[in-house]
């Protein structure tokens, strides 16, 4: 019964984080250019949105912001949390239906 909400649940957080996450990523891009230097968004934190729910907005900020992409640990660890983040909504989608 409550199996629904919290595929909506998941739903909303993952869109959330996705648009945080490329909203950071195009933030540290523009950064990057002025050389803001100390400013800018740790590597760290990029990456902590993306396991955290926000691999889709990351991935889509990489290649819209083309930040990050020579980076080859940023493509591992953003495809895999992609990964998971696709498998844990289908596993909600089957025990909604």
């Amino acid at each position: 019964m409550y199996n629904k909400y919290i595929l909506a649940a998941y739903i909303i957080w993952i869109v959330l984080a996705s648009l945080f996450a490329f909203y950071l990523y195009c933030k540290d891009k523009k950064m990057a250019q002025k050389n803001s230097g100390p400013n800018r968004i740790k590597e760290k934190t990029l990456l902590s949105i993306a396991c955290m729910g926000g691999a889709i907005g990351s991935l889509l900020g990489r290649i819209v912001a083309h930040h990050k992409t020579d980076k080859v640990y940023f493509s591992f660890i953003i495809n895999i949390s992609l990964i998971v983040q696709i498998a844990g909504f289908i596993i909600l989608l089957l025990l909604a239906l």
